[in-house]
């Protein structure tokens, strides 16, 4: 099976969207991990509204569940919450 990537602009892009601000939510709810709500509450303070705030989760989100894939590698707690404290600075998905 070959890899397929999906375009944030069709059906399907729009439902992986979904099923990330979804796991975000999640996450935010149970407060696991705590750094997800932190970084929230830290983006807004900086006077990002919430939707940007998890938007700016998102790319530490798909960065993360990306890079699991991409090596083989299992969920990688440390470089995900590494990826949330330097937001809004992007997350470099090449490491």
């Amino acid at each position: 099976m070959k890899n397929k990537i999906v375009q944030a602009d069709t059906e399907e892009g729009q439902k992986a969207g979904e099923v990330i601000v979804e796991l975000i939510e999640n996450q935010l709810a149970d407060d696991n991990p705590p750094e997800t709500k932190q970084t929230l509450k830290r983006l807004m303070k900086l006077g990002e509204s919430r939707e940007n705030a998890i938007r700016y989760i998102s790319t530490a989100l798909t960065v993360e569940i990306f890079g699991a894939f991409k090596h083989n590698e299992p969920y990688n707690h440390e470089r995900y919450v590494k990826n949330l404290t330097a937001l809004p600075k992007l997350p470099d998905d090449s490491e």
